[in-house]
């Protein structure tokens, strides 16, 4: 079981996560993806939308964020999205990303990295994970 606000903090999304969400659902499995049929990935949007979050706004201040990120760090490629993640991070004063893609993030200072499974306990644990 997944108890990421157990302690009190607020989980932060930005429209780039909604898009990426919609992405890998609808990717082929045989590409990395999920290979759900659309009408699947538009009801976990509708989930993910209806829940407790906060919706971090896209504004010229993250572009510029961004811009001395992928410069500063030599970013390229697909990596340019984990900085535009961090961009908005920055800009909105979130210190803590949940990814699958450890690795990616641990260039950017200020970032406190945490895969799923330090979040995840089994069902019969009774403690909520510290995150």
């Amino acid at each position: 079981m997944i108890r990421i606000t157990a302690s009190g903090d607020v989980i932060c999304v930005t429209i780039q996560n909604l898009i990426e969400c919609w992405a890998v659902c609808t990717r082929p499995v045989a590409n990395n993806g999920l290979g759900l049929l659309p009408a699947h990935a538009i009801r976990i949007l509708a989930r993910i939308e209806s829940a407790t979050l906060r919706l971090n706004d896209d504004t010229d201040a993250v572009y510029a964020e961004w811009r001395r990120l992928v410069t500063g760090h030599g970013v390229s490629g697909k990596k340019s999205h984990d900085a535009r993640l961090v961009a908005a991070m920055k800009v909105h004063r979130v210190t803590r990303v949940l990814t699958f893609n450890v690795q990616d993030f641990r260039r950017y200072e200020g970032i406190a990295v945490t895969h799923p499974e330090d979040v995840c306990r089994d069902e019969s644990e009774n403690d909520a994970p510290t995150f």
